[in-house]
């Protein structure tokens, strides 16, 4: 028999429907190992996710996209921001070369003029207003005004955000600010806004408590200002935000969160990067969208949250962090076990995310579940290159016992390159205990939780 809650939960759906809000996701594509577009289509409506945002207009992308009932959200870089702000026959060209050839068939739902465009380093701010002005022109033109335009911005933007009924914008950004808003305002659009925990609570991890930052239960904090309680830092970045809209008059203007995530993976000086934080994070924020309504300040507005991103992107820059927001990973392997749709949130009978990391196949046999336990194993897909070097490296120092993978020994085969990496790779990763970071290789290597074994070779869980 179902439990009691169970069945308030279902029946929460019904009732509520209309109230909750929407979770899509961002395919970002800074990668040299990802699958076709038409793959990642097919992968996405497996998986029930129906909205997409991303950072182009591909062609190949926006074709595999067509008829397949995901609402797309499209971008215009920033590096065509001055170009289209100073010519509306730019702006005119550039629609009907990247919308009109692929809409209606591609349900494309926004663009995103710009990205973050107040930190952009070619100091584009200017653009932007008349940049989405003449967009929207293009638009209205050739009858796509139902396409909603306006451009992320990042949480930098703000001057103040703590306590959040204290929210205000950069005084330097309020002259684009008002602008912008009001144009979003007469256009019936709403502001996109990049929010992200991790980064503050990585910063200030002594001060913000992780199971707030994660959205688990957790004391809460009362704002000073306003009275009201937050149960995650999320939500009170966003009231923030809306503060600072309300300060220079705009509070009827709606918002999106058009990227948040945590990192699954990160260097050492990143606290809090890890697959469970970022499983409970993903997977908390999922079922607080699907079955709340809005913030604490807006409660009535249910939260829209484009999550942070599709996949593991080998070639983004920066920190290891970077590389490490997917759900996915390239082979289209979940990267840790979350529900994205209603319907597997009603199956997991509304148990709260701890972080479970799903169980990620790898080449040759696996044996049974090891709950609690964590092997290190290569990454097929990171080029010969890199796993010969992370083999040179682990059996280099003396950390990693790479007697068994010698020829003749027990580890030997299957003679490959991916397997004896991955022997190696664990070996090093148990003798470091298992700590963050040592299963990282320059992104050859990543964290399992199926007890690998190639052949008749078992591997060791510790030392």
């Amino acid at each position: 028999m179902a439990s009691l809650s169970f069945f308030f939960l279902l029946l929460s759906f019904f009732v509520f429907a209309d109230a909750t809000g929407k979770i899509g996701v961002n395919y970002g594509r800074i990668a040299n190992n990802l699958p076709t577009p038409e793959k990642v289509v097919e992968l996405l409506k497996s998986q029930g996710i129906n909205r997409a945002k991303l950072y182009d207009t591909d062609s190949t992308v926006l074709t595999a996209l067509a008829n397949s009932g995901i609402s797309v959200v499209v971008a215009l870089p920033n590096e065509l921001l001055a170009s289209t702000a100073a010519d509306q026959s730019f702006a005119d060209k550039w629609v009907q070369a990247n919308i009109s050839q692929y809409y209606p068939q591609t349900q494309i739902e926004a663009i995103a003029v710009g990205n973050e465009v107040f930190v952009d380093p070619n100091n584009t701010t200017k653009f932007l207003v008349p940049a989405m002005k003449n967009v929207y022109n293009s638009l209205v033109k050739f009858n796509h005004s139902s396409i909603k335009i306006s451009s992320p911005i990042a949480l930098s933007a703000l001057q103040s955000s703590y306590p959040s009924s204290a929210g205000s914008f950069k005084p330097d950004l309020v002259p684009v600010m008002k602008p912008m808003l009001e144009f979003l305002r007469q256009s019936g659009s709403y502001l996109m806004i990049n929010a992200y925990p991790f980064f503050a609570y990585s910063a200030n991890s002594k001060e913000i408590s992780l199971d707030y930052a994660l959205f688990k239960e957790n004391p809460g904090v009362v704002d000073s200002g306003s009275g009201l309680k937050y149960n995650s830092l999320l939500e009170a970045q966003l009231d923030a935000v809306f503060a600072a809209m309300s300060a220079i008059q705009y509070s009827d203007v709606k918002m999106v969160v058009t990227e948040t995530g945590w990192p699954s993976m990160g260097d050492e000086d990143e606290i809090g990067a890890g697959e469970e934080n970022a499983a409970s994070y993903n997977g908390n924020l999922v079922k607080r969208v699907l079955t709340g309504n809005g913030t604490p300040l807006r409660p009535q507005d249910p939260l829209n949250v484009y999550l942070f991103a599709l996949f593991n992107e080998n070639q983004k820059p920066g920190p290891t962090s970077e590389r490490n927001y997917g759900l996915f990973y390239p082979n289209e392997q979940k990267v840790y076990d979350i529900p994205l749709t209603q319907k597997e949130l009603v199956n997991s009978q509304s148990t709260p995310v701890s972080g479970n990391k799903s169980q990620v196949p790898v080449t040759g046999e696996v044996s049974k579940t090891s709950v609690g336990q964590t092997w290190c194993v290569a990454n097929g897909n990171s080029g010969k290159e890199r796993l010969q070097a992370g083999l040179d490296y682990a059996c280099g120092d003396g950390a990693a016992d790479c007697r068994p993978i010698q020829e003749g020994a027990t580890c030997y085969n299957p003679n490959t390159l991916e397997a004896h990496a991955s022997y190696a790779f664990n070996s090093y990763y148990q003798k470091k205990a298992r700590a963050a970071g040592t299963c990282s290789f320059g992104g050859a290597a990543y964290v399992v939780t199926q007890p690998p074994r190639y052949g008749n070779c078992e591997f060791p869980t510790g030392y």
